[in-house]
């Protein structure tokens, strides 16, 4: 029996940390890695709750408990398996969930001792395991003969390739890009997620039996009828791509920019991809961030690596409000970064075509809305301008549904967000063609990697009982 007052001697402990200086001259991660004497402390200072508040917050629900007690005890592969069962993807979400907002927000150690630090030890188990030569072992697993395409290699579809291929189905993944992962490849700065760790998930989903068909674009080069004529089921995972830009006046100026072209642009020129549009560069400019949330985040700390002469960043509502993770948030600010908070923007400014900078106005949180956050509203009187050379807009993304949806009588709410059948029914995210299921934010709206992840594994239990398997 472990020490249970170790929390009470072992303190709350990250990984090491690149210094500020250091970390923004380039884009590796910025977080290394425990050793395995640290990993067991920190693992150790779990308290085991009889109900572990940490273990529900988990959108995957992971076994967070037991994996922590067997790392503890040294036994990595055991600890690897395990978290494996709940979430396919556990390196990758171990350095970009918002654990503070999940996991570790849930701890009962955070209030007074720190919670364990459970997103670095999730981290630690694969990426560990890993190197110590751990694979899935499917040897047992007997193949049902269905085949099931999947369309769309983000989080979603990954997680979904991974449990049909652990029920005997095999999946073969489509997706117009020239790499895995979606978003985790193209739109996640490698400061947060290199791009090896994806690299690696692929050789371990391809041992698995995966197959990838990349640079495929379904509606151009492939029709979805010929998926449907030659497989057993398909699902959608295709994310959401179509970005809202508060339809504020001044948009068309140069130098104003949608986030996700932003952050794609930046990857290809890091990993020297080709990449058909044309590089967004901002040294040297003053750029102002609109958005709050974990994509502004990412859009203001890479802003910082390119060099620009000030960063800042306006959200609507005060801190406390932020959607974005709050280690992002810390992170910004050390790295440089100016927030403003309360601060809604009116127009963008120019002159001969050019951004000059931002009209705003001060806000105050009002009533909450239908979903109970507070609304906020603006304070007559209070309007300013902010100076700017760059614009960059991160206030979220929707679903852009294919015109092919429409023939195959996939139904979709006002939004575009595709309409499945509820968790709790038999065929849970099955669409309204019987054939197709899907999941992920083309179904939830722009949220977290893990609830796509979530998402794409229950789609995929059920595509095995639509099957038989």
């Amino acid at each position: 029996m472990g020490d249970p007052l170790k929390f009470l001697k072992v303190q709350r402990q990250m990984p090491r940390e690149l210094p500020v200086p250091v970390r923004i001259l380039g884009y590796g991660e910025i977080y290394g890695q425990f050793d395995a004497d640290s990993a067991a402390d920190q693992s150790a200072r779990c308290l085991d709750c009889g109900n572990p508040y940490c273990e529900w917050k988990c959108p995957v629900h992971n076994y967070i408990p037991n994996w922590l007690k067997l790392v503890e005890e040294g036994r990595i592969i055991e600890a690897a398996e395990l978290a494996h069962e709940t979430n396919p993807l556990p390196e990758i979400c171990g350095r970009v969930c918002p654990q503070d907002r999940l996991c570790e927000g849930a701890c009962t150690l955070n209030e007074g001792f720190g919670a364990v630090t459970i997103g670095s030890i999730e981290k630690y188990i694969t990426d560990e395991a890993i190197r110590l030569g751990w694979k899935p072992n499917l040897s047992a697993v007997r193949r049902i003969g269905k085949r099931v395409a999947i369309i769309g290699a983000g989080p979603a579809g990954l997680a979904a390739a991974d449990a049909l291929v652990r029920r005997g189905i095999d999946a073969i993944v489509f997706d117009r890009q020239r790499e895995i992962g979606g978003l985790l490849t193209f739109g996640i700065p490698p400061f947060k997620l290199e791009k090896i760790v994806i690299e690696r998930r692929r050789q371990l989903l391809e041992g698995m039996g995966v197959e990838f068909r990349l640079g495929v674009e379904i509606g151009r080069d492939l029709s979805i009828d010929d998926l449907l004529g030659e497989y057993d089921a398909v699902f959608l995972g295709m994310g959401t791509y179509r970005a809202l830009d508060g339809g504020l006046p001044g948009l068309g100026l140069t130098g104003v920019h949608a986030a996700l072209r932003y952050l794609v642009a930046n990857v290809h020129r890091v990993m020297e991809w080709s990449d058909d549009g044309a590089p967004i560069d901002v040294k040297g400019q003053k750029v102002v961030v609109l958005g709050g949330g974990d994509t502004g985040m990412d859009c203001v700390r890479t802003a910082i690596r390119q060099g620009a002469a000030e960063v800042h960043c306006l959200y609507r509502r005060d801190e406390a409000n932020m959607p974005g993770s709050r280690r992002e948030v810390k992170n910004a600010k050390d790295e440089g970064v100016h927030f403003r908070f309360n601060c809604q923007p009116l127009e963008i400014l120019g002159e001969a075509g050019q951004v000059t900078g931002v009209r705003v106005i001060e806000t105050r949180l009002g009533p909450p809305d239908a979903k109970g956050r507070r609304y906020p509203e603006n304070v007559p009187g209070s309007e300013a301008i902010i100076e700017a050379d760059a614009i960059i807009l991160a206030f979220g993304f929707q679903p852009d549904p294919p015109e092919w949806f429409t023939p195959l009588g996939v139904d979709l709410h006002q939004n575009g967000r595709v309409i499945v059948t509820p968790e709790q029914a038999p065929l849970a995210f099955q669409t309204t063609h019987a054939k197709i299921f899907a999941g992920g934010d083309m179904v939830r709206g722009a949220d977290l990697v893990v609830t796509a992840v979530y998402e794409g594994r229950e789609a995929a239990k059920s595509i095995a009982r639509y099957l038989g398997g």
